[in-house]
């Protein structure tokens, strides 16, 4: 079987680099791996709301896939263009990967949000499959739009050695995307309640929308203790886990959070919100947008040495129980040969 996947233009540019294009590529390299043949179609365009020309490029794509052939296609590019999809859905065996629900992403008006949550339902029930990257969002996903089942397939964690952090206490870590969805602004606002003892915290990740958050710092006197550092990969990404000694992540809203397991893989401790299957009993999870309970967890951290130890000793037992990138290609290569040709 060979398995024609549908990506982002984007899906390997280090300088955008986001939990979604490193589940696409890393399961493709599995798949690889396991035997299976992956043909893969990159689709640039301003995904989920493309251009005439990408959707143009993307029906042509799928017009020129043979019949009863299986093809998986990132959610970010098919959900918002069913007009484009769907057509294809009686002679391809369509297998929708949700990475995040359209209408989720934090910031959108309300009519577009409605628009793009109309167009994701109209293309997954179109689908012969859909899957998503954790329990927590397969139920939602099924819930919210009326699906029979959805499919959860989590994703992997490769084997790091564990963290040497600094002095076990002062050097924090946040891995995300400036947006207003991840919650940076929450976490400015927590540090800047515990500026009475030492600490630095590094904000690694592309600024999409990090004039806010800038503003924000500076207002609270602390651009000398919390580094933007941009995004990083590969070899100056690990370098920040492993100097890291909590990791933290104050997002409103994820379908798995994949910095999380990437943190726990190396039995950082970690303090977050809205990444429930990601953390298990690894660390602590808080209410998304809630200022009060990040500052309160933050403050204990700094103070209860004791507490300390029994999130680092969460962090380590969770750090046993992760799977890896080839166990989540071999589930994810489960579904479409399950579908009737």
């Amino acid at each position: 079987m060979t398995l024609h996947f549908v990506l982002p233009g984007d899906v390997d540019d280090p300088t955008s680099p986001s939990g979604g294009n490193v589940y696409d590529r890393r399961v493709i390299q599995s798949l690889a791996k396991l035997g299976t043949a992956v043909r893969e179609i990159t689709i640039p365009g301003t995904w989920p709301q493309p251009s005439h020309t990408a959707r143009a490029r993307l029906d042509q794509a799928l017009a020129g896939i043979e019949d009863g052939a299986v093809v998986l296609l990132d959610g970010l590019v098919a959900c918002g263009v069913p007009e484009v999809v769907v057509p294809h859905a009686g002679r391809l065996r369509l297998v929708v990967l949700v990475h995040l629900p359209l209408a989720d992403e934090t910031g959108l008006p309300p009519s577009v949000a409605a628009r793009l949550d109309a167009a994701e339902r109209e293309c997954l029930h179109a689908a012969g499959a859909v899957v998503a990257t954790s329990p927590w969002a397969a139920r939602r996903l099924a819930g919210h739009h009326g699906l029979a089942r959805v499919h959860a397939i989590t994703p992997g964690t490769d084997p790091a050695p564990p963290a040497t952090g600094t002095d076990g206490v002062s050097r924090l870590l946040c891995v995300a995307s400036l947006t207003p969805r991840k919650g940076h602004d929450v976490l400015v606002e927590a540090l800047a309640t515990v500026t009475d003892v030492p600490w630095t915290c590094a904000f690694v990740g592309p600024e999409r929308s990090g004039g806010p958050v800038r503003d924000l710092i500076a207002q609270h006197g602390l651009a000398d203790r919390i580094d933007l550092i941009g995004p990083l990969t590969g070899k100056p990404l690990d370098r920040a886990y492993a100097t890291a000694d909590l990791f933290v992540l104050p997002s409103r809203a994820e379908t798995y959070g994949m910095v999380v397991t990437e943190a726990l893989a190396r039995g950082v401790p970690v303090i977050a919100s809205s990444v429930p299957d990601a953390l298990g009993n690894g660390g602590l999870l808080l209410p998304p947008d809630d200022v009060t309970a990040f500052a309160q967890a933050l403050r204990r951290w700094f103070t209860d040495e004791d507490w300390r130890r029994d999130l680092r000793s969460r962090a380590l037992t969770r750090r046993t129980e992760l799977s890896t990138w080839d166990e989540t290609a071999a589930e994810l290569v489960r579904v479409p040969a399950s579908l009737r040709a």
